[in-house]
């Protein structure tokens, strides 16, 4: 009997290593996969897009590769022509103005820049060189214009100027209390202390801003006469995401600055308007949200018009991303400018005379509803027209004149047609329609697109789907899912066609089917789809991903027994939680980069989704209290000198898993920061190897070396 079960046993360990070696990966089919990423598919698309070289009278010129070459046009919009031309047709291109240094801001007249010197802010007249002292009390972490805190580092001031170039508005911001995070360099000898202001949520002090106006020509510092603000913004996570000091805008003649105030935990705005000379401050009106309130995706949608004493701003209080007119001398709010199941991500443009917004939104085309199309309407809320009615993810472009715009417009399967019109929507010159069709010579194939139920049954979500471009019958593929959960973003990214996204068409090519799914509580939606893991982002959409790849799985030749997920930053967070809350369904995962307990990362971004700690249950949502639950292979990486999420995320998971006595795998870039860098493909091979040995049960070649850019 026992000389049977040896038998039994030497036999299944037999096959279990020949089932180990029954397939090797090699160098050729890591080159293959390597000719799908983005520096080896984009020198085989043509007629791919349109960089205008503006000239005269809104006319441009541009150039573009088409199969035998390079091929520069000039266009009319006027004569409504596009003929070959050799470049700058007239010499018109527009004079270039005074340039500031890389660290200064230049003033709308082009004639001064401003920069800051010893936590002061300075004013240089460009044609002379004269420095001017502007701020004189400005010290360490009390400084003016400056916003080094959290994951921000920069030495450039964070400024609006006055549109007559004679004020600006800035800040002092006192981070003298905040506490500080520390790094420190992996070098031979002693290594290099990194220390600077970094918040967590919950913590008693955090950086706050004192505003001020500045009077140029004759120096004069004027204090706005409330209490410091929160650092704060409307858009997004810092106080100038758009990358100018947000939530600012000027009286023409500078004699006004309104301005918006957001509280530490983002749910309350209020809206004020300061007297450029006095620094006294009118509450205009507030508006406070159960959740998180934002100005717009991608831009900030309110607007101040002080000639007609009104003010267009931006709300989702009917769970949708909408703008409203308000009387500014009142805050009575005037009307409801656009309605409906859609969300205004961008507004482009305001047009006082002719009482016109234009503006880009998503969730009007039938084919998708993060496509964005371009729209225009009355104050009134009357006309709501589209100007670029062909379906698509449309992005624009406008001549000087604002007369004119290049429409492009895609889907991720389908490429960009180019065209110009005007104002009014009319089609005028067919530009470019770009042509894949050398790449599809090469083997390439585009995403599939696909429409699906969310964790709940009942949700819509969208993604896309990457199979490999030559697939055997009768074969089930493992799956990769990657994953990006926000909520400030999602995994697709861009709507847009583009050739690569990433390396996920190479994964597919070395016999994976890759999913890519937009899971809920991501943005361009409605608000409370956004809102769906507000309180409890260790959601981080898995129910989604999960439910998403089950039911491609009776389409799809993929095999859920084998299911792998890998994501950077927020989606190195969700890959740990996947292997850990979700063990038995993800085998595989490669962390990189995570935010894995969001008491260990910058204030702001946790307060804003997750709400201020005492009433979120941050412990519940750490990923090392579900350490022990691991079962499958997980990498994690991490680099140690990492300014955005500190490498701490990744070593309390370490600690975690060590006290566990659970088998992991590390990889840490010693000197690099939130992105790899130059060790960028290492990290991608050291994916491929991970997930090919271990999901594939392949053996990949040996330390390959990515080849880089290379014509096939």
């Amino acid at each position: 009997m026992n000389k049977y079960l040896l038998s039994l046993t030497a036999c299944a360990l037999a096959l279990s290593a020949n089932a180990q070696q029954g397939k090797t990966l090699t160098e050729k089919d890591y080159e293959r996969a390597e000719s799908f990423l983005s520096y080896n598919t984009e020198p085989f698309i043509d007629n791919g897009g349109v960089r205008p070289n503006w000239l005269a009278n809104d006319q441009f010129s541009y150039t573009v590769r088409t199969a035998t070459g390079m091929q520069t046009y000039l266009v009319d919009p006027v004569k409504k022509t596009k003929t070959q031309g050799s470049g700058n047709q007239n010499g018109n291109t527009p004079a270039r103005r005074n340039a500031g240094g890389p660290n200064e801001v230049l003033s709308p007249d082009g004639k001064k820049a401003v920069f800051i010197k010893d936590f002061n802010l300075w004013v240089k007249d460009l044609a002379s060189g004269k420095e001017t002292q502007l701020t004189t009390d400005g010290i360490k972490d009390y400084g003016y214009a400056t916003d080094n805190a959290g994951w921000t580092h920069s030495d450039a001031p964070i400024v609006r100027w006055s549109p007559d170039s004679k004020k600006l508005t800035t800040f002092q911001q006192d981070q003298r209390h905040v506490k500080d995070m520390y790094l420190v360099t992996t070098n031979v000898g002693a290594p290099k202390l990194t220390a600077w202001k970094y918040p967590l949520p919950g913590d008693k002090e955090i950086a706050t801003i004192r505003r001020v106006i500045i009077e140029i020509e004759n120096p004069k510092v004027i204090s706005l006469n409330i209490a410091p603000d929160q650092h704060r913004g409307t858009l997004s996570d810092d106080i100038a995401s758009s990358g100018t000091f947000d939530d600012i805008d000027w009286k023409a003649d500078g004699s006004e600055m309104a301005f918006v105030s957001t509280s530490r935990d983002h749910k309350n705005e209020k809206f004020r308007i300061a007297n450029a000379s006095t620094g006294a401050v009118r509450e205009v009106f507030e508006e406070t949200v159960k959740t998180q309130y934002e100005s717009g995706q991608g831009a900030i949608n309110w607007r101040y018009l002080p000639d007609t004493k009104e003010i267009i701003w931006y709300s989702e209080r009917d769970d949708w991303g909408h703008l409203y007119l308000y009387d500014a001398a009142t805050g009575k709010l005037k009307n409801q400018i656009t309605k409906g199941s859609f969300v205004v991500t961008k507004l482009i443009r305001v047009e006082e005379k002719t009482r016109t917004l234009y503006f880009m939104a998503s969730g009007r085309d039938a084919a998708n509803p993060y496509f964005s199309h371009f729209y225009k309407i009355g104050f009134d809320g009357k006309g709501l027209t589209d100007l670029t009615p062909e379906s698509g993810n449309h992005q624009i472009t406008f001549s000087p004149s604002n007369q004119y715009f290049i429409d492009c417009y895609s889907k991720p399967d389908v490429p960009a047609t180019i065209v110009l019109r005007n104002i009014k929507g009319e089609l005028l010159v067919n530009l470019e329609k770009t042509d894949v069709s050398r790449l599809t010579a090469q083997g390439w194939k585009a995403p599939i697109p696909v429409a699906l139920k969310a964790g709940d049954g009942k949700t819509d979500i969208y993604g896309l789907v990457f199979t490999p471009t030559k697939m055997e019958a009768g074969k089930k593929y493992p799956v990769i899912d990657y994953i990006y959960p926000g909520p400030q973003g999602g995994s697709v990214g861009s709507w847009s066609f583009v050739a690569s996204r990433g390396d996920n068409q190479a994964l597919a090519e070395l016999g994976f089917i890759v999913v890519v799914m937009e899971g809920t509580s991501n943005p361009n939606r409605s608000k409370s789809f956004h809102d769906m893991s507000y309180g409890n982002m260790a959601v981080n959409t898995l129910p989604d991903q999960i439910a998403a790849i089950r039911q491609l799985a009776v389409k799809y030749p993929m095999d859920t027994t084998k299911v792998g997920i890998w994501g950077h930053s927020g989606g190195g967070f969700a890959t740990a939680a996947a292997m850990f809350r979700y063990p038995d369904f993800f085998k595989v995962g490669i962390s990189e980069s995570g935010n894995h307990d969001n008491r260990n990362y910058e204030d702001d971004w946790g307060e804003r989704y997750n709400g201020l700690l005492e009433n979120a249950d941050y412990e519940a949502q750490a990923n090392q209290n579900y350490a022990k639950n691991l079962k499958g292979k997980l990498m994690l990486v991490h680099g140690m000198m990492d300014d955005n999420v500190p490498p701490y995320n990744t070593l309390l998971v370490v600690e975690a898993l060590e006290k566990a006595n659970k088998s992991f795998d590390l990889v840490i870039f010693p000197n690099s920061a939130h992105g790899f860098g130059q060790h960028s493909p290492y990290m991608m091979r050291r994916r491929w190897d991970y997930f090919v040995k271990n999901l594939l049960g392949a053996e990949p070649p040996h330390d390959y070396q990515m080849k880089g850019p290379r014509l096939r």
